[in-house]
Order: structure tokens, then sequence, then C-alpha cells
């Protein structure tokens, strides 16, 4: 990985997010079809959400947790004994210490792509580790989150679309100043299939939390929320700054914590492909 982040300062932030958008990976895993894996990869794996859902999702498979940040790694392992499945981890760099790995059954990586400059050769380097007639499953892109009506009562409407555009300036910049940074035209199937593996497909599944929403999901759009209002602050307008501090605060009537409308609205693109 290649990016000044503190993968382990936001730990609780990446487990809350995961959880919330479980039933998509679910429905990403049933796409897999058969044969099924029996050495399973999880790239990226964070805290071990996805990896307990490889472990659930395929019982009989040997399941292993991947990432380069240990304190994330011991979540893993934590979580997976309270919940009780099987898990090995391994400590190793994206992409450079791919190549230090046995190959698997099923590779999975779940949006760590994009945070390399050349995403093709990271492409290569994840296909490598695919044993024959083994899959990939490439999670990268999808819909951007929604949580309050257009107009929720506070500051001028439209404030999550007014975030999506700096957000987007921001990734744009951080993929332009990422080392080797290359530009691509990121059609997944097509650079799937130049790493020569087969059958190279798109899904994207949708991850929907109704209003009124229960307590974890709140949670995580809370966490989102602090998050970006941080972030994000050098290019917020007073006006959504005040309005996200507003929705942010616990004795606020209309603050996320209270309002009976919150919802939490998105959907995740995965990229399958097969090695001959």
């Amino acid at each position: 990985m290649t990016e000044d982040i503190d993968w382990a300062a936001i730990a609780d932030v990446l487990e809350s997010q995961a959880e919330a958008y479980a039933p998509a990976i679910t429905q990403a895993l049933a796409e897999l079809g058969e044969p099924a894996p029996r050495t399973i990869l999880d790239i990226g794996s964070g805290p071990g959400v996805v990896s307990g859902q490889l472990a659930t999702a395929f019982p009989d498979a040997e399941v292993t947790a991947v990432d380069g940040t240990p304190e994330l790694l011991e979540r893993a392992e934590n979580r997976a004994k309270r919940q009780g499945f099987p898990l090995r981890t391994t400590v190793a760099q994206f992409p450079d210490g791919l190549a230090e790995l046995e190959p698997a059954d099923l590779v999975w990586s779940g949006q760590v792509v994009h945070h390399v400059g050349d995403q093709q050769d990271a492409l290569h380097r994840l296909a490598a580790l695919i044993n024959p007639g083994g899959a990939l499953a490439i999670v990268e892109g999808g819909l951007p989150i929604r949580w309050l009506p257009r107009d929720f009562g506070i500051g001028a409407p439209g404030l999550p679309e007014r975030m999506d555009v700096i957000r987007t300036e921001r990734f744009n910049a951080m993929r332009a100043e990422l080392p080797g940074s290359r530009a691509v035209l990121e059609d997944w199937p097509a650079m799937l299939r130049a790493t020569g593996l087969i059958e190279a497909r798109s899904k994207t599944f949708l991850i929907e939390h109704p209003a009124p929403l229960a307590d974890g999901p709140r949670r995580t759009v809370r966490a989102i929320l602090e998050r970006e209002r941080n972030g994000l602050d050098e290019d917020l307008t007073a006006e959504d700054r005040a309005t996200l501090d507003r929705l942010l605060d616990p004795d606020e009537e209309l603050g996320i914590d209270r309002r009976p409308d919150l919802f939490l609205l998105t959907a995740k693109t995965v990229h399958f492909a097969r090695r001959p």
C-alpha cells in the first residue's frame, strides 16, 4: 500500500462499514458457483468481516486473511475466535508482498486495487495467485452512500451531492499522486482479461437499510459522517460544515442519532473472472 493512511486508527470505521455492507458481499459470493473453493485468500482483509463471510459461505475452505496492518489482522483473529470460524492470517503489503503468498482457489480483494498507482499491474499480481480453474473477485466502484432525503430540514438541500464532488476531486488527486500512477480506462472486465483470465464480468449489488434505521447501521452512518466532516473540512462551505455539525450533535432533534427518516443506501460493484 502506498498511501499514508493510518489504517489501524480507522479500524472501527472499517469494521462498521463492512458489517453494514455485508448483504452485498453475501450476494456476490453466491455468484461464484461451483466448484466450491478449498483455499481462499482475502487480500486487504482489514478487520476480517468479509473473511468471516467467506468462511461461512465456504465452510470446508481454508481462509487466509492478508493485510499489511498487523493491528487489523489481530482484530480479524479476535473476531474469528468470537464468532467461531477458522482463520489464518498473514501480514503482507499490497501489492509487493503478494509474491510471497501461496496460490488459492479463490482470491478476494475488496476496495484495495485503487490504492496503488498501477492498477493493471496489481491485477496481474492478483491473477498470478489463482490456481487453475480458480476465481478472482475484485470489489471496486459502485454508488455513493445516501442517508437522508434530498431536503432534510437543515442547511441547503443537496449536501450529499456536494460532498460527492469534493470526494471525487480528492480521489482523483490521490490517484494522480500515487507512485507510478498510470491513467487507465477502468473497464474492469477488460483489465481482468488482460491478465489472461476468462469469463470476466461485473455485477452491482444493492445495500439497503431502510428507515427507521437500526442501531448498527445508524452507528455506521455516524462513523462515515464524522470521518467525512473531518476529512473534507477544508473544502466544505461554512454552511455545510455547520449542517454536518448539527447532524452529528447528539442533542440535536434533527441529528442522525434521533431522526426516524435516516436510512443507509448504497451499492458495491464486484468484478469476477476465472483462470482457465
